[in-house]
């Protein structure tokens, strides 16, 4: 899979670039031309590289979005993009995104997309009046760049956002490849055993389409090879100090199986915020 998600050569003025490493800068989209670009990468990895079927997906629905992952919450977020000055060609190409949908946005236009696959509402009404959340969305990097700097500069990018929209908490859908729970036994397990949500914040998937994810005991397995064995992106939520799920979901459209994360301001870890450098959003 090859890079083909560019964008129009341009200098990005620094007013808009929330943090940069080395050739990469991060961003909010900006422009019609940015949020097609944030697109066509999530269509590439999510359709072309991971294999999710076109059933209820507008790229699938309507020509002039083929070849771009779309929803109707597109419209409702904001996007952090991830670009990238490649030397050998000096174009921009798009290498990583994320969208973030916030708590009074969600709540204004029939609620969050996570509603879907986990029973959020019970949380919703256990949680004080003052809590806001922000929804974390639609992850995407390209295979070239799923390291650990791409994975800090896009939690850059979220903090700064939960700063900025006075979130303090996070929560969202994160997904394993694959949708045979047997097989992600081991990555399941180690998730539930190492960072299973307390009551309080303690959230399930829909009754009549939960995955059980404490299916080994622990001490039966290596659960350091099980944490390696995770997407790079559940990794960084885990560094970060994000609780998960009771439960999985099995999503055949994009064909993952996903557990949600929760994250309250003050449960993020203190060395991963500093390790960012980021502002005052979990101090």
């Amino acid at each position: 899979m090859g890079i083909t998600v560019t964008l129009p050569a341009r200098k990005t003025s620094d007013d808009q670039v929330i943090a940069r490493s080395g050739t990469m800068e991060l961003r909010l989209a900006a422009s019609e031309a940015d949020l097609y670009a944030a697109q066509t990468l999530r269509y590439e990895v999510f359709f072309q590289e991971m294999g999710a079927s076109g059933a209820n997906n507008a790229c699938a629905a309507s020509p002039e979005m083929m070849g771009r992952d779309a929803d109707r919450f597109d419209d409702l977020c904001n996007h952090l993009i991830v670009t990238d000055i490649k030397a050998d060609d000096g174009q921009v190409h798009v290498v990583g995104t994320y969208r973030l949908l916030r708590h009074e946005v969600a709540m204004a236009n029939g609620g969050f997309y996570t509603a879907q696959e986990f029973d959020i509402d019970p949380l919703l009404k256990r949680v004080p009046e003052d809590t806001r959340f922000l929804e974390l969305g639609r992850s995407c990097v390209h295979p070239d760049y799923r390291n650990r700097p791409t994975i800090e500069l896009l939690w850059r990018g979220i903090l700064y956002w939960a700063d900025k929209s006075k979130a303090n908490v996070l929560f969202g859908c994160a997904s394993l490849h694959g949708t045979e729970p047997t097989e992600l036994r081991t990555q399941l397990s180690v998730l539930h055993h190492s960072a299973l949500a307390p009551e309080m914040w303690r959230v399930r998937p829909h009754e009549n389409v939960r995955v059980e994810m404490n299916c080994l005991d622990e001490g039966t397995y290596d659960a350091k090879k099980a944490f390696l064995a995770l997407p790079p992106l559940l990794k960084g939520y885990m560094r970060a100090g994000c609780w998960f799920s009771d439960g999985a979901f099995v999503d055949h459209q994009f064909n993952t199986t996903d557990v949600m994360i929760i994250l309250p301001r003050a449960q993020i870890n203190p060395r991963y915020r500093a390790r960012l450098g980021v502002g005052a959003w979990g101090a």
